[in-house]
């Protein structure tokens, strides 16, 4: 876990009545970083469930992201804070999110462009601002950002909504995180 997605994390359920239960996939704390990478406090008492493909700290529940046990429609809010670099099929990975998703589902996801290889067990990929809105393509409103250098950022950023994201809520984002640039999908201003 990095701080600059803690305070991403913050953002996010400061500016969102953020819908429950919260499912974080990829919340397996790696060695080193048990209590740190813990994204709960961040949502108060709202239901949270962290799952990941293996046991471990901060682990609810073992899922494979490319099939997750979850009904369609059965989850408020989606977190997958810096895992998609290592699933194996990203597209398969964000049909399911988006799946398992109820109408007015909200989904932030983040990413590594450029970061060394860390393998957790594996690393596959490095998304760009554009693979994330390709990525979030099924979903009827997003934004994507990016912290870092324009030409080789260090953090890929996508907020999602399986509706119309609220546009207070949506400037309340922006403003909260101020280190991003913003690339809105058409309709969409921060």
């Amino acid at each position: 876990m990095r701080d600059n997605i803690k305070k991403l994390v913050s953002a996010f359920s400061s500016a969102f009545d953020v819908p429950q239960p919260v499912v974080e996939i990829g919340s397996y704390q790696v060695p080193g970083q048990e209590g740190y990478a813990d994204l709960r406090p961040f949502f108060g008492s709202k239901q949270f469930i962290g799952c990941d493909m293996r046991p471990g700290t901060g682990v609810d529940r073992i899922e494979d992201v490319h099939r997750l046990s979850f009904q369609d429609g059965e989850v408020g809010t989606v977190l997958s804070a810096d895992t998609l670099e290592h699933v194996e099929n990203p597209f398969q990975a964000l049909a399911e999110m988006h799946r398992v998703l109820r109408p007015g589902g909200l989904l932030l996801i983040t990413s590594v462009m450029d970061f060394p290889i860390h393998d957790y067990p594996s690393d596959y990929w490095r998304f760009t601002p554009e693979a994330f809105r390709l990525l979030m393509r099924p979903f009827a409103s997003c934004v994507v950002g990016f912290e870092g250098n324009p030409e080789k950022p260090h953090t890929v950023v996508g907020l999602a909504a399986k509706g119309e994201m609220p546009r207070k809520a949506l400037q309340d984002f922006a403003r909260l995180t101020g280190f991003i640039t913003y690339i809105p999908k058409t309709g969409q201003t921060p």
